[in-house]
């Protein structure tokens, strides 16, 4: 089986979010997760890592430039930190913020889309600017899947507002597990 990549991007009312998607996701969950919460680069010991573990059955761990990406882990960006998402590992950027944000939202999905393809997955949770959809529309013009937050459920639905025309899923937050879990089905059937 070819592996597959999600990639979950959040910002304002993101940790909430984030954990309700994480707390219900199998410890066995086939595909690698990466995480990217908008924070500042002074949060670098901010807890969030901590905070998103607490309830998740997958190990969530702190990205490094390097690191594998390991199915059933969630790998978070750390803070002051573009993650680019290559082909089996991460590798981290201290480029410039992308529309005031580092980490990016659409650096990590339009490095996934170009490394996984059809095998990208994006997930837009809540959000108060629209970065992450550009990355989105390429996870979907790749022929990846785009799970979007429906905005009535999003803390601030700016950002899943923004995602909705390239979505293949609009679900409220509790349904964004099982379409995931759907979806990691699909690709394990998959030559």
């Amino acid at each position: 089986m070819r592996e597959g990549v999600v990639v979950i991007g959040a910002s304002l009312g993101g940790l909430a979010a984030i954990r309700t998607v994480l707390g219900a996701l199998p410890a066995d969950f086939a595909l690698a997760v990466v995480l990217v919460q908008h924070r500042r680069a002074t949060e670098g010991q901010d807890g969030l890592r901590e905070a998103l573990a607490a309830g998740s059955r997958l190990a969530v761990v702190e990205a490094e430039d390097k690191m594998p990406l390991v199915p059933g882990r969630a790998h978070l960006a750390p803070a002051g930190y573009h993650v680019l998402v290559e082909q089996g590992h991460l590798a981290l950027s201290t480029e410039g913020p992308v529309r005031h944000s580092r980490p990016s939202i659409d650096v990590a999905l339009e490095s996934a889309a170009d490394s996984y393809g059809e095998r990208a997955v994006a997930v837009l949770l809540t959000g108060s600017t629209d970065e992450g959809a550009r990355g989105a529309a390429s996870v979907r013009a790749r022929g990846g899947k785009v799970v979007v937050q429906e905005p009535a459920s999003a803390e601030s639905p700016v950002l899943p507002r923004a995602a909705e025309p390239v979505a293949n899923w609009i679900v409220p937050l509790d349904g964004v597990a099982p379409v995931l879990e759907e979806i990691a089905r699909l690709f394990g059937k998959e030559p």
